[in-house]
């Protein structure tokens, strides 16, 4: 019985108690908290529902749950209710029906932990904004990892997630970019204020081999051609950089379209029509101090110039236009001062604020190598690399540590820690579970055992270790859920290693396969089933992060 059952059939209780005039109330939840108590002689789980609905009945909270207690209890799958303090609920699961979850998880495979939750929602979800202009370095890593995952988790809870990379590709930095790269190509110094770094003489080269004649061109044309061909294989780079790291976005938006496709003045025109549009001082303005905003900001300079708040302004509106009803925004911590000026925007739009846009600040990365924070990349000559990082700590060992952190905390990676192969280090701890899961099951299929979901007693996983790896199973779906509503992907990974370590108690005490000549015995069979339904769910887990599960470690 999963704690989504429980909840269930405590509200079929309360129905039935309303339905036969013992309890009156106004209205019966659609859902009760159900939760694993902190004290294992508490019970299985715990709920404090007749404590929220006692007033509202009229009735002792203890009374309430008094009546609810005799009624639930004849639930099917409960063994036991409890009456605690001033109307606490304790309940015991029927051994029966929690070893029956294990054929659950079974049966549904990769959809176990996934849910309706969000279901109807559409959610656009942008992160890596980044200039076309170099490698994607340490700064877009975490988000490249979070944004991945929280786009599984939503997913997984029942949203239709559209994830976005914004590439800015308009502005002064393009052309300086373009200046660079001729200038590498010509034997030319590179301009003080343009880009430098290794990878511009490479990337120069790519362009005079996929250009040829680029640099028979007229000194404006070839700046123009360098920029834009450039532009192409860089971003063309990073797509692959991403994908080696198994982070694949569903959109690319040019920043230029929004102007191409008159987006901007779409955008005004929609402002102006929600009154908080203005012209002084021969500029445009967004009246933001209506929602909250320190000071009212420019869209058109008194030049003509676009500023980028215009652009920003344009690219949320072309997305709601879109058909996304909430839109995500995942920044870097030297963002934190914009998101007063975002939302302020959304509700100058006609929107609410806080719920149509979103937005999420992630701290700072340090990576420690041999004690030394790693600053410098030998290939971009700033920042180090995402391909770097890759290369140094591997796709499963960064994605799993980028992504069990809340993002809101700074954090330091030791890349000796992370690349352990111990119990110590998380990553491996979870995998290892896995490998270890996979290699009971190819065991026992050597030994002809591979029991059939439908006819194991599983009924027979009654003790104490058999019942805490159950309910840890039974929590994962609504962990997935919380992990969506709560935008934090975390809560997988933390699950995931309560998980294993409650997997390793188990498998430490009771005895899977047959030893020696010894005949399989029914036990045998749902132990197994309990094995290969957390198998299922370590690997359901890590895929919503993007790690692998290993068969073999």
């Amino acid at each position: 019985m999963t704690p989504e059952q429980l909840s269930d059939a405590i509200v079929d209780a309360l129905n039935a108690l309303v339905a036969a005039g013992t309890v009156s109330l106004p209205e019966v939840p659609a859902t009760v908290v159900v939760e694993r108590p902190k004290v294992k002689d508490h019970g299985d789980y715990a709920t404090n529902v007749a404590l929220q609905l006692g007033k509202k009945a009229g009735m002792a909270p203890r009374d309430l749950a008094s009546a609810l207690a005799e009624q639930l209890a004849q639930a099917p799958g409960v063994g036991a209710v409890e009456v605690a303090g001033p109307g606490f609920l304790n309940v015991r699961v029927d051994t029966g029906a929690q070893g029956a979850l294990a054929g659950e998880v079974v049966r549904a495979g990769s959809a176990y932990g996934r849910s309706d939750a969000l279901r109807g929602r559409a959610i656009n979800l942008e992160f890596i904004s980044a200039n076309p202009t170099g490698p994607l370095h340490l700064g877009h890593t975490r988000w490249a990892v979070v944004g991945d995952a929280l786009a599984r988790v939503l997913t997984a809870a029942g949203a239709k997630v559209s994830t976005e990379f914004y590439v800015n590709d308009r502005g002064s930095q393009m052309d300086k970019f373009g200046a660079s790269l001729m200038a590498v190509a010509n034997g030319e110094d590179v301009p003080e204020d343009g880009y430098h770094g290794a990878y511009v003489a490479d990337l120069a080269a790519e362009v005079v081999e996929a250009v040829p004649g680029i640099r028979d061109l007229p000194a404006d044309e070839q700046l123009v051609a360098f920029r834009e061909k450039g532009y192409e294989l860089q971003l063309a780079h990073q797509k692959a950089d991403l994908a080696r790291f198994r982070t694949v976005f569903d959109v690319w938006f040019s920043e230029r379209s929004l102007v191409d496709s008159n987006a901007v003045d779409r955008a005004l025109g929609v402002i102006d029509k929600e009154g908080h549009l203005y012209e002084a001082d021969g500029a445009t303005w967004m009246r933001t101090t209506d929602f909250g905003d320190d000071k009212d900001r420019v869209l058109i300079r008194s030049n003509g110039d676009l500023t980028y708040f215009a652009s920003d302004t344009a690219y949320y509106l072309d997305k709601r236009a879109r058909g996304f009803e909430q839109c995500l925004y995942l920044l870097g911590a030297d963002h934190h001062g914009y998101v007063g000026r975002l939302q302020a925007m959304a509700a100058c739009a006609g929107d609410q604020q806080g719920y149509n846009l979103q937005v999420l600040i992630g701290q700072l990365v340090k990576i420690l190598s041999d004690g030394e924070e790693l600053k410098l990349s030998k290939r971009a000559g700033t920042l180090v690399t995402l391909t770097e990082l890759v290369d140094l700590i591997g796709v499963d060992a960064l994605r799993y540590t980028l992504a069990r952190h809340p993002v809101d905390s700074p954090l330091t990676i030791d890349v000796a820690e992370v690349t352990r192969q111990s119990a110590e280090n998380p990553v491996y701890y979870v995998q290892y579970a896995h490998a270890r899961l996979s290699s009971i099951l190819r065991n026992a299929a050597d030994l002809g055992l591979v029991p059939a979901v439908d006819t194991a007693d599983l009924s027979l996983l009654s003790t104490a270790r058999e019942g805490d790896l159950l309910r840890a199973l039974a929590e994962f779906p609504r962990v997935v859920s919380r992990a969506a509503e709560l935008h934090e992907p975390h809560r997988v990974a933390r699950y995931l290693e309560d998980t294993a370590s409650a997997f390793h108690k188990f498998y430490d005490v009771c005895r899977v396969l047959p030893q020696g000549d010894e005949e399989p015995e029914p036990i045998h069979s749902a132990r197994l089933i309990l094995v290969d339904a957390t198998r299922t769910v370590l690997a359901n887990g890590l895929e919503l992060l993007g790690v692998s599960a290993p068969e073999r470690m």
